[in-house]
């Protein structure tokens, strides 16, 4: 029987189509989805960065703040966008964390990875009406009073692990309150709302302005910017933590797209301007291209998955 060539060229052309628009990408403005609201540290970060990323790419790059539900409402939406290299989704360690702990069903495996562009560490700090001015008054007054010290948490994200990974290490209990980002947890504490809170150096002229107080950052030595506030490691509690983003697009963008925001993102964090911009973040470039990246995510999620179980949280 003779075959008709009509479905070996419907066949060509659907395989075809995919190539001519990558060969072609990009041709209109990308949107970069920050799961968090304007403000916060994720978007503070990702503002410097978009113009960049635009400069490298050739297109409009537009920050779009998806807020909710611990990250997890921008996530969906960029999870459900088309997989066509015009929606980033702005990644941190707090999809592994709201997997693991129960609250999102949506992990790193919803995405292809694109870049890690930053690494911040996470600094222990206390409220304005507060008493305590280190780590030892802390502690000394939390084992006096367990569960009732209270802490601004995202709750399930890496807010919420790093003062749960404090509380286990140093035998102390927590009282914890929900707030969603950054910027609603920092309103909560600079009110007097709740007494600690995870920041980091983005907060410093609060603490300058005696609004705020650094007590410990989670780094292996203390930063330079805040040469006066000890790690944790020093003062006996062993750990280190940092909170650390990058790029993702839809599950299933085509190669050709990925590897053009790869390489975009590549020059745009090699950007003198960019490094200067994350001084005031206590932020380091910390740059990773696809393929380590994702040895990168697979390597966190494991960690994320055995702290969750450690805390007592591990609900996946």
């Amino acid at each position: 029987m003779k075959k008709h060539p009509t479905g070996c060229v419907a066949l060509w052309l659907a395989l075809a189509a995919p190539l001519s628009a990558a060969a072609d990408y990009p041709d209109r403005p990308i949107r970069m989805i920050v799961p968090w609201a304007a403000g916060g540290d994720t978007d503070s970060i990702c503002r410097p960065f978009a113009p960049l990323l635009q400069k490298h790419a050739g297109q409009p790059v537009i920050v779009v703040n998806i807020a909710g539900a611990s990250g997890s409402a921008g996530a969906r939406e960029a999870k459900n966008a088309p997989a066509d290299g015009y929606t980033l989704f702005v990644v941190s360690d707090y999809v592994h964390a709201t997997y693991h702990t129960g609250v999102s069903d949506i992990n790193f495996r919803d995405f292809d990875p694109v870049c890690l562009i930053v690494a911040t560490p996470s600094v222990l700090t206390a409220g304005p009406k507060t008493a305590w001015k280190t780590w030892a008054a802390l502690r000394e007054d939390a084992l006096k009073r367990p569960g009732e010290i209270t802490v601004g948490a995202t709750l399930g994200s890496t807010s919420h692990v790093f003062p749960a990974l404090i509380e286990k290490a140093a035998g102390i209990k927590f009282k914890y309150v929900g707030y969603d980002g950054l910027a609603p947890r920092m309103n909560a504490i600079l009110g007097g709302h709740v007494d600690l809170t995870d920041s980091n150096l983005t907060q410093r002229g609060k603490v300058e302005a005696g609004m705020l107080r650094f007590l410990a950052i989670a780094s292996e030595q203390r930063h330079p910017e805040i040469a006066s506030v000890p790690t944790l490691k020093e003062l006996g509690v062993d750990i280190v933590f940092e909170v650390s983003r990058g790029l993702m697009v839809p599950k299933g963008t085509p190669a050709p797209v990925r590897g053009r925001l790869e390489e975009a993102c590549a020059q745009a964090t090699k950007e003198p301007a960019f490094a200067e911009a994350m001084k005031p973040h206590g932020t380091r470039v910390h740059h990773l291209g696809s393929a380590d990246f994702a040895k990168f995510l697979a390597d966190g999620d494991a960690v994320y998955k055995t702290v969750a179980r450690d805390i007592g949280l591990l609900r996946r």
